[in-house]
């Protein structure tokens, strides 16, 4: 049974209006998919820009439209010379989606004191690529549905993953060499009863006034939120210069 969307239903009646002869219904369903597209990955544009993120309004475009103008051309741009002849129309879409997944990749920063930038910006690129897609593939209420879900996850959803970062944060301390900083850490970290992983260290500043930084991972036990009250006795034990709380972006 071949299953038909109401998307699908339009198109099909757009794409049989040919007043005179001329195919005027699949120019108006182009227009629309590639301004659909405009309005659906600049909305998440634009949150990625509120944010400061490196990926922003234009980058999140340039993907979006541009995946829906490929998956128009794969549809209308090679007509078929014979009437017999079939070709596969998702095998240009099948290489935006690798394509695409290299510019994400390039949005990922990993850095030397141990944590990863841009994951959440990657995503983004990816997926206003599928949005891109949809909207090409005439698939416009799938567009919508996925854009508002995406907003959904990177406004809402962002106060669930602070929470849930408090129960096992990365933090990344610099205090002064001769501070015998772990043992500081591991004995604070007794007293909070958590957990201390993932230690990375690395000597940094200049010679005359050396620095260590430890990035490390602490799980607390009890569901009780005391990080605060963790970091602060950190800052005091270890006379620290700078204590961060890395995050995923």
């Amino acid at each position: 049974m071949t299953m038909i969307t109401i998307d699908q239903k339009i198109a099909e009646k757009l794409n049989d209006w040919t007043p005179s002869g001329w195919p005027v219904g699949n120019l108006i369903l182009v227009i629309i998919a590639i301004f659909l597209s405009i309005i659906l990955c600049g909305a998440i544009g634009i949150e990625r820009e509120w944010h400061g993120r490196s990926a922003g309004l234009r980058t999140h475009l340039l993907v979006g439209v541009g995946s829906c103008i490929l998956m128009i051309i794969s549809i209308y741009g090679f007509p078929a010379v014979l009437s017999g002849d079939r070709r596969d129309v998702a095998r240009m879409a099948a290489q935006v989606i690798t394509g695409v997944g290299f510019l994400g990749a390039g949005a990922i920063v990993h850095k030397r004191s141990g944590g990863i930038q841009g994951l959440t910006t990657a995503a983004t690129i990816w997926i206003v690529m599928a949005i891109g897609l949809a909207c090409g593939s005439f698939n416009f209420i799938l567009a919508l549905i996925g854009t508002i879900s995406i907003l959904v996850v990177l406004t809402s959803f962002k106060k669930i993953e602070v929470k849930l970062n408090k129960h096992n944060p990365t933090i990344v301390i610099t205090a002064p060499s001769e501070i015998t900083l772990l043992d500081n850490i591991l004995t604070i970290s007794e007293k909070y009863d958590c957990i201390v992983q993932s230690i990375n260290t690395e000597m940094i500043g200049t010679a005359e006034n050396r620095l260590i930084q430890l990035t490390f991972q602490v799980i607390f036990n009890s569901g009780e939120d005391r990080l605060n009250d963790y970091v602060g006795e950190l800052e005091k034990a270890t006379n620290a210069t700078s204590i961060k709380l890395l995050s995923h972006h």
